[in-house]
């Protein structure tokens, strides 16, 4: 079973976290929800407050892939956290799938990963993501490992993206039958 890594940042955005961690788990895949700050409940952007399954300094990898949230602060935090720049460093270097959401794609830039790649993000940070990347309006944007998307609205695209890859488009179909969906 693929593993994922998802990691919750204090001001995450709610809708993007659990949106994603619910795709991949009915899709069968092995998601650990990491507490960037530890496995206390996480305030999230709108006061939603999540509990991790544990904390990033304990998550079991290595993982298939790592899938940032965004939300402006949790975005931030991610971007700040020497611990996360190193593991996005690691997760390139080996090839294995990085994913970002939102204004996360600013935790990849702080961490060099993807330079120069297709990205998009929030447009509340195109322009740092743009002097960076090669930008983007799409709703989802794959780059090779590199999968980043624009925000909420983008979620379950985003998430079903990532289902596509890790199980395949058959898996990505019937997960979001059940769930009426319309595919894009």
């Amino acid at each position: 079973m693929k593993r994922v890594l998802v990691i919750l940042a204090p001001g995450a955005e709610e809708m993007e976290t659990v949106i994603v961690v619910d795709v991949l788990r009915r899709a069968g895949l092995d998601v650990t929800l990491a507490g960037l700050e530890g496995t206390a409940p996480v305030a999230c952007s709108r006061s939603v407050k999540i509990a991790p399954d544990c904390a990033l300094s304990a998550a079991p990898g290595p993982f298939e892939a790592m899938v940032l949230p965004g939300g402006g602060p949790g975005s931030k935090a991610l971007a700040a956290s020497p611990a996360v720049r190193k593991l996005l460093a690691e997760q390139e270097a080996a090839g294995r799938d990085v994913a970002a959401i939102c204004a996360a794609p600013i935790a990849l830039v702080a961490a060099g990963v993807g330079r120069g790649k297709r990205m998009t993000s929030h447009p509340a940070v195109r322009d740092e993501v743009a002097a960076f990347a090669t930008y983007s309006e799409e709703r989802v944007v794959c780059d090779g490992h590199l999968i980043t998307s624009r925000g909420p609205g983008t979620a379950f695209e985003f998430a079903l993206k990532l289902v596509e890859r890790l199980a395949g488009a058959k898996v990505a179909e019937e997960v979001a039958g059940p769930m009426i969906l319309p595919r894009v």
